[in-house]
């Protein structure tokens, strides 16, 4: 094998940032709402800031992303909330009030914070990622990890079934995706 294969393959376990942010627009996504996050800055946040195809709005609290989704969906149109797990954490309520009770489309993407790349959250050493699936779970929402490129797949999809079903979804980066 050369080293370029060995790059290649490395490459393709891995996920690109590039490569989420085409399945989100795929899905017909038009607004980011994003709290800036370690786990996403250099492959996601500053490539949606500059894509002109896609609007960022930048929220200081994670439950202000949540009314602001919420509302746009109103006028028909799609965003995604891109966040980190304590975060996450934090808009628990605007979640459950919002997305679930009122069942609006609220299309979370959760960056796990210390999550070992390859490990299962249940058996992450970060007490935050060990809880997550846990509280979906009990909340009644959906998610999906994304670790690899094989993930993308299912991020189109998921958008598609929030705003189809009036419910919220969860995409979980477990991985720090590669920056191009």
């Amino acid at each position: 094998m050369s080293d370029n294969q060995g790059q290649t393959e490395v490459k393709d376990h891995w996920i690109r940032g590039s490569s989420i942010i085409a399945a989100v627009k795929d899905a017909g996504v038009g607004i980011i709402i994003t709290v800036p996050d370690i786990t996403t800055s250099e492959s996601l946040l500053k490539p949606i800031s500059a894509d002109p195809d896609l609007r960022h709005i930048s929220v200081c609290k994670e439950d202000e992303a949540i009314g602001i989704a919420a509302g746009l969906s109103y006028c028909d149109a799609r965003a995604l909330i891109l966040i980190q797990n304590t975060g996450f954490f934090d808009s628990i309520n605007a979640i459950r009030a919002v997305g679930v009770e009122y069942g609006m489309p609220i299309c979370l993407m959760v960056g796990l914070l210390g999550k070992e790349p390859d490990a299962a959250m249940a058996d992450s050493k970060s007490y935050g990622v060990r809880i997550i699936e846990p509280i979906l779970g009990a909340m009644g929402i959906g998610h999906h990890l994304l670790e690899t490129e094989a993930d993308t797949g299912a991020i189109a999809p998921a958008i598609e079934d929030a705003y189809d079903a009036m419910r919220p979804t969860a995409l979980l980066i477990g991985r720090r995706p590669l920056a191009e």
